[in-house]
């Protein structure tokens, strides 16, 4: 981990030392005009964009490679003006790009809009896919007739078929809106959730059965959902996929595995009658479950954690600004120093906070739009491949009769050199088997040429043996990986490779931690209820010491526990990530009470769990060490 660290830290001083030699006077411009604090500079990029003019309210933009030429693209479905609504907009947007963040070429199809968007790949063939949520659902036939839609893509990103049997029959009646993608039950298909536009349609997840056919796994009508957020994310690290959406009940929902959901807002500011405003997700401490960022009731940015074992959220906000005219946030590395930041605009202001880990945020970008600069869509993504992430925001401007406007915000960084760098996974994630998660990453490519990637998986560490996860991949940033079965292991990376075609010219890198593929024993998977017959007591209470003795009691049971029976007893000890410790007990017992000895004298003091399971019953309590 030292070595780990060290290397961190010299790259990071090479970077610099090549953007001084390379670029030394536009370093002087910015160090004199900002006084060395806006550490990342952006310049518009926009030509093509604003070819169809827009109309007025919310929309949602997302970044995807949708015809699979390894440049990402920008698509909507567009705002209170498609389709035709005193505008030219209709149906999906595919602004097309060419790698270099610059003429953007408008393609559209079909004749709906005004509403949220998800891409993936729905059917597993290769080809991405899109989910739509919506006010206008004006199509007479095929995609777009639902107000919660998904189509088929042909790898063009040029037509779209309705792949749609089952959705919005459980009570969305006026328009759904901000959608996403994930795979909430974890078997190898994307499900779609999405949030209501404004009132009364409420918050719906869909399970995808892989035929054309999507059913309701956990839905709700009701509420006013007027920020209409919605993002998928694990937050409490447990390998199911959580979400978290602005609406007037709270935020977020966490899920059972089955696609099922319980809010726990707990300790969360109140969401008040329009939800929580500007909420993404984003892991801000490395350690492989997402954080919250929102925006306050008085304009200013928040960064909460969940804390799985008070299950409270702790406030990480620290330096963030208290007050303002924000209104969205994406948590992003925006200066790939390998820690999340915070990117958030409102009110014709954009600005970027470094993260250090969790404790300390640092503005080091700011820049505006012409006024008013209303958020009406915003989205992250490195569009021309100098490995550092882009912005895109769709904003309501004029001085009479305001208009969105989309435009593009590209970080300047010159190409000094290739290099890729992990995204996700980065390290401690827990992943189950069967389950489709999205693997990311960034690059430094060469302008105007091209590279390929190939992604290879180790189950047994940063020294391999490597197994191939795919190959000669389009540089897109991102690839959909259906994780596989049969892995059991809390020590997984993955090696990334970028390379040129023909040449020798390649650089690797691998994700800086492990992590978890097909372990299910996080905190949540220990803990289930159990009878009052069944009783376990701390002979000390906690705080243990190095050696404690452990006091439990196992009552009668009829039929009688045994080993090949209903299993027997076991008593073990796991980390806080449900690592197995120590076995105390295994075995066949009789009904009485049993003390065992706790050697903890080769732990650090921390927090830990121990579990007894005597047949189906389990129970499960913290174990706090102190030596």
């Amino acid at each position: 981990m030292l070595n780990e660290v060290k290397s961190r830290f010299l790259l990071s001083g090479k970077k610099i030392f090549i953007f001084l030699v390379g670029g030394i006077l536009f370093f002087l411009i910015v160090s004199f005009v900002s006084k060395s604090t806006n550490l990342l500079t952006y310049i518009e990029s926009s030509s093509g964009l604003q070819t169809v003019q827009m109309e007025s309210g919310r929309t949602e933009i997302k970044l995807a490679d949708v015809n699979n030429d390894g440049y990402k693209d920008l698509l909507s479905i567009g705002d209170h003006g498609n389709p035709y609504v005193n505008t030219q907009e209709h149906g999906i947007m595919t602004w097309f790009g060419n790698g270099t963040g610059a003429n953007w070429n408008l393609i559209q199809w079909g004749n709906f809009g005004y509403g949220g968007i998800a891409i993936g790949d729905v059917n597993n063939d290769g080809k991405m896919d899109v989910g739509l949520g919506m006010h206008h659902n004006y199509a007479t036939s095929g995609l777009g007739t639902k107000i919660l839609d998904v189509g088929l893509g042909d790898g063009t990103g040029l037509n779209w078929v309705a792949y749609d049997s089952g959705l919005a029959t459980n009570g969305e009646t006026w328009g759904m809106f901000n959608t996403d993608f994930a795979d909430v039950n974890n078997d190898g298909f994307l499900d779609i959730g999405s949030v209501s536009f404004g009132c009364c349609a409420g918050i719906h997840v869909y399970k995808n059965l892989g035929n054309g056919i999507w059913t309701q796994t956990f839905g709700f009508t009701g509420g006013n959902a007027t920020n209409m957020e919605f993002v998928f994310g694990d937050i409490d690290n447990d390998g199911n996929v959580d979400f978290a959406a602005s609406h007037q009940y709270g935020t977020p929902y966490f899920n059972d595995g089955t696609g099922n959901y319980t809010l726990k807002h707990n300790n969360l500011p109140s969401p008040g009658s329009a939800g929580i405003r500007g909420c993404s997700l984003g892991d801000v401490d490395n350690d492989g479950a997402k954080e919250l960022a929102l925006i306050s009731s008085g304009g200013g940015v928040q960064v909460w954690k969940w804390n799985r074992i008070t299950q409270l959220w702790i406030d990480l906000s620290a330096n963030l600004p208290s007050s303002g005219s924000f209104q969205i946030t994406r948590i992003v590395d925006m200066n790939t120093d390998g820690f999340a930041d915070v990117a958030t605009f409102g009110n014709g202001i954009c600005k970027v906070f470094a993260g250090n880990g969790g404790t300390n945020w640092t503005e080091i970008a700011s820049f505006t739009t012409p006024s008013p600069g209303t958020y009406r869509g915003f989205a992250i993504g490195d569009v021309d491949n100098n490995c550092y992430p882009d912005i895109m925001i769709c904003t309501a401007e004029g001085s009479t009769t305001t208009r969105n406007t989309m435009r593009c915000f590209k970080e300047t960084t010159p190409y000094t050199s290739m290099i890729i760098t992990p995204v996700f996974p980065k390290g401690f994630e827990r992943f189950k088997n069967n389950s489709i998660q999205l693997i990311e990453w960034v690059s430094a490519s060469p302008p105007s040429q091209t590279t390929k990637i190939k992604i290879e998986l180790s189950t047994t560490g940063a020294g391999g043996p490597w197994t191939l996860v795919a190959d000669t991949l389009k540089n897109s940033g991102r690839y959909q990986w259906h994780v596989p079965t049969g892995i059991s292991s809390s020590n997984c990376r993955l090696r990334f490779k970028q390379f040129r075609p023909g040449t020798t010219d390649t650089v690797t890198s691998i994700t800086p931690n492990s992590f978890i593929i097909g372990i299910l024993l996080g905190v949540e998977q220990l803990t289930q209820i159990i009878p009052d017959r069944f009783s376990l007591s701390q002979n000390y209470p906690n705080p243990f010491n190095a050696i404690s003795k452990i006091k439990f009691e196992i009552p009668p049971f009829n039929p009688p526990l045994s080993k090949g029976g209903r299993g027997g007893v076991s008593l073990k000890v796991y980390d806080i990530l449900g690592k197995e410790l120590q076995t105390l007990v295994n075995e066949q017992l009789q009904p009485g009470t049993y003390e065992v000895t706790f050697d903890g004298s080769g732990l650090a003091s921390g927090i830990y769990f121990y579990q007894l399971k005597a047949g189906e019953f389990l129970e499960t309590k913290k174990l706090v060490l102190l030596k």
